[in-house]
């Protein structure tokens, strides 16, 4: 016995320990909030005073000081997400993933971003403010790195710290770039479309109307397989760190305010992740002040605002991508035709680390417009040479410029020279001042063609007639400063007329647009509460008259109890996407059927890169409105043309059969709560199992839909069930009546530290529609407990 006691006791003793271990282990990595801490290059104290959410407001004597501590603390609370975010166009994921991104570091390594950005450093002006500050934000990053708490992550797969530096800034941006275009999505797609099934399908997807046409039944069904843009979505979908989709913004000048003063309100639409996409923090200095929100390892916040403006961004969408097919010297397959005879591809060579297999080496082909894509993606059946031509590598970058313009504005003249730097991506640029000014400028490089060519299309690169005529100036880009009607908006959609065309680009569809519209001409007396009651809003103006357009369609002489009792919901919805809604429920469903039933036949296995694109929904909200179309007839039919009244009732049949069988009979049971759902996953957490609960903040119940303000954005597949990926990464309501009680909210929280009271402590509030306060207020943010010094390190 006294043995086993011994034994029980040894085994309770190291219990003990390892339970004693893993906490003062985990205390360990926590970031630290209040005390005092040396550091190095700083002239003086810098003070930090952390808020109830874990915002940091920096105070220090200049301006080197404060980037270097908010260099500090940034890292603190998301070194893991700067260390991903800088691996991107690098093509450094494999090294820390292992070879299932391979893949994903070739695409990216080889589109070009680093050798811009070895360009655009070299060119840089080492004395400017700018670049003084982006060095000292990367100097307090890099004495956290080697003095502060290792990240869990960091641990888990063995990362080695490397120094940040200017480079990893670049490759930031040049991601950030490449995550708002849609053209490699949709261009290769529209290119077969017109080449495989020919120019009538073509044009009814390209936006044309067309009526009375009659199609010809192949004798044999051309097979679209859409791999490119199949390959682009999956490496996207492998990506561990959130692309950028869609934003609402809007600025309602004085006039229309219950107060006399401009109010300003943006969400940036972006997928989400855990961490959040925005990390938030609050600069002041005897001459300087600005609350920001920042990417990570971005030094200059690109929303912010202070006591005098406030702006934001929404994405332009406009077209900054062309691709060219090139022919090859069939002499020497290292040259291509140009229109003045054979020029030698450039040749780069390129070698990908992957952990725990060997090194894997390729070669990028580079033609005057571009990489060859050929190279870089796996799977491709196109044999001709396709070359990517992109504004952003094209032309001088000067996005470090622009960012800190636009933060350290001093007029609304003062940002517009900061707005006016900006080449790709293209961006709308959302002002609004104390002062009463409000604005917008759709910024970025404009360019044009002849005017016969079609850039939705994959161009000639061998004529030379299909090349860039001309750069616009900035003054011929969509923009508006002050207008009449006294707001300024942008959903993404389509501008107005620039140098006297309707500018190509891949705008999204009017629904969140016209809902902004229509809800900012009812009044002339907004409130910062009217605004954030807005900036959550779940109604969709379009999806009742696409139902409308349907239903007049459906034949309804054979309709179940359980179909009757759908379609009348359908006809009374006013388009709320609420969680007790059953229209959305069965909106969604038919909308799937409608699109497979009416798609599928032509399109085959390229139905899916075609519904992940903005055309799906542009296509079915005028194809809802035709008789005719080419689309109707199902070629898979012998001696037979369908109409759209079967087409209709077949899909409308179809989705009520399916949601009883998902749902139940009771169809004031189909809720949709029942089926929409949210989960923010970390790149770890994606594994699932433990990880996934350590790391993962979800899943949720939500409110809200795609393309409605408060855009929840999803898949509409076959499972019935739509896991929101995407969304308002941050909603921010500034009222200049009372800016320093302006508000915002993230999805989860201001920490990537998992061991952090801030990892995920705003994301009832935000799923809630509710708010946390920005402050401003000097004597407000002094009374927080935690306080963080810095003090010079001997």
């Amino acid at each position: 016995m006294s043995l086993i006691k011994k034994i029980l006791k040894i085994v309770v003793v190291l219990i003990i320990l390892l339970f004693v271990g893993v906490w003062l282990f985990v205390r360990a990595l926590k970031p630290v909030y209040d005390g005092e801490i040396e550091l190095s290059n700083i002239a003086g104290k810098v003070t930090v005073y952390y808020d109830e959410v874990g915002v940091p407001h920096i105070n220090a004597e200049n301006e080197e000081d404060a980037y270097r501590a908010l260099g500090y603390v940034h890292a603190q609370d998301r070194l893991w997400q700067m260390e991903l975010v800088r691996r991107i166009a690098a093509g450094r994921l494999s090294e820390i993933f292992g070879k299932e991104l391979v893949r994903v570091d070739t695409f990216f390594s080889g589109l070009g971003i680093e050798e811009a950005t070895e360009k655009t450093i070299d060119k840089l002006d080492k004395n400017s403010q700018s670049y003084q500050l982006a060095q000292s934000y990367l100097d307090g990053i890099n004495q956290f790195m080697e003095e502060g708490a290792t990240p869990l992550e960091f641990y888990m797969l063995g990362v080695e710290k490397e120094k940040y530096t200017l480079t990893d800034i670049y490759n930031v941006y040049g991601y950030m770039a490449f995550s708002f275009a849609v053209a490699h999505k949709t261009v290769s797609f529209l290119t077969e479309v017109k080449e495989k099934l020919g120019l009538a399908y073509f044009k009814e997807l390209n936006g044309a109307t067309f009526d009375n046409l009659t199609v010809i039944k192949n004798g044999t069904k051309p097979e679209l397989k859409a791999t490119f843009a199949k390959a682009i979505n999956t490496l996207l979908e492998k990506l561990p760190v959130s692309p950028f989709i869609g934003s609402n913004s809007w600025v309602i000048g004085a006039d229309k305010t219950k107060n006399g003063k401009v109010i300003f309100a943006n969400d940036p639409h972006i997928a989400f992740s855990q961490p959040s996409v925005w990390y938030q923090s609050h600069i002041k200095t005897p001459s300087y002040e600005m609350y920001g929100f920042n990417l990570a390892l971005t030094p200059f916040p690109l929303l912010g605002h202070n006591k005098n403006y406030a702006y934001g961004l929404t994405m332009f969408e406009n077209d900054d991508i062309d691709f060219y097919y090139e022919q090859n010297n069939p002499d020497n397959a290292l040259e291509y035709k140009t229109p003045v005879g054979y020029k030698k591809y450039k040749l780069i060579n390129k070698k990908i680390k992957v952990k725990g297999d060997k090194d894997t080496t390729y070669q990028v082909k580079v033609s005057k417009h571009g990489p060859i894509m050929n190279g870089l993606i796996e799977f491709l059946d196109d044999s001709r040479p396709i070359a990517m031509q992109w504004i952003y590598t094209k032309l001088n970058n000067e996005l470090l410029d622009l960012s800190y313009k636009m933060s350290h504005a001093n007029s609304l003249s003062d940002f517009k020279k900061g707005a006016r730097k900006l080449h790709a991506p293209g961006l709308n640029i959302m002002y609004g001042d104390a002062k009463n000014n409000i604005a917008w400028f759709a910024s970025g490089k404009l360019y044009k063609y002849r005017d016969s060519l079609n850039t939705k299309l994959i161009l000639d690169g061998a004529s030379g007639k299909d090349e860039i005529l001309s750069y616009l100036d900035f003054e011929e880009n969509p923009q508006s400063i002050n207008p009449k009607n006294n707001y300024v908006y942008s959903a993404n959609n389509q501008p107005d007329s620039i140098a006297g065309m309707l500018y190509p680009g891949y705008y999204l569809p009017e629904n969140r647009a016209r809902r902004i519209e229509n809800l900012l001409d009812a009044k002339n007396d907004f409130t910062k509460k009217d605004v954030a009651k807005m900036i959550y809003d779940v109604t969709s103006v379009t999806a009742p008259e696409i139902i409308s357009h349907l239903i007049k369609s459906i034949d309804k002489s054979k309709f179940s109890p359980s179909e009757k009792k759908a379609l009348q919901i359908l006809k009374t919805w006013n388009g709320l996407f609420a969680k007790e809604s059953v229209a959305p429920v069965v909106y969604n469903r038919v909308w799937y059927e409608f699109v497979k039933n009416t798609f599928k036949d032509e399109m085959g296995v390229a139905l899916e890169q075609f519904v992940s694109t903005p055309l799906e929904e542009k296509v079915v909200a005028s194809l809802v409105k035709r008789e005719k179309s080419v689309w109707w007839d199902d070629v898979t039919t012998k001696d037979k043309k369908e109409t759209k009244q079967e087409i209709v009732t077949k899909s409308f049949k179809n989705a009520i059969l399916f949601l009883q069988g998902q749902l139940g009979e009771n169809v004031y049971d189909w809720r949709w709560e029942r089926v929409a759902s949210v989960e923010y996953e970390h790149a770890i957490g994606k594994a699932g199992g433990l990880l996934r609960k350590l790391f993962n903040v979800g899943p949720f119940e939500t409110v809200g839909g795609d393309q409605v303000i408060n855009n929840q954005i999803y898949k509409i597949d076959s499972t019935g069930y739509y896991k929101i990926t995407a969304g308002p990464s941050t909603r921010r309501v500034i009222d200049f009546s009372d800016v320093e009680n302006s508000i915002a909210i993230v999805p989860t929280g201001q920490s990537g530290n998992v061991f952090s009271t801030y990892y995920k402590d705003q994301t009832q509030r935000y799923l809630d529609g509710e708010f946390v306060k920005m402050k401003l207020n000097e004597k407000e943010i002094k009374k927080t407990e935690n306080i963080l010094i810095f003090l010079p390190k001997n």
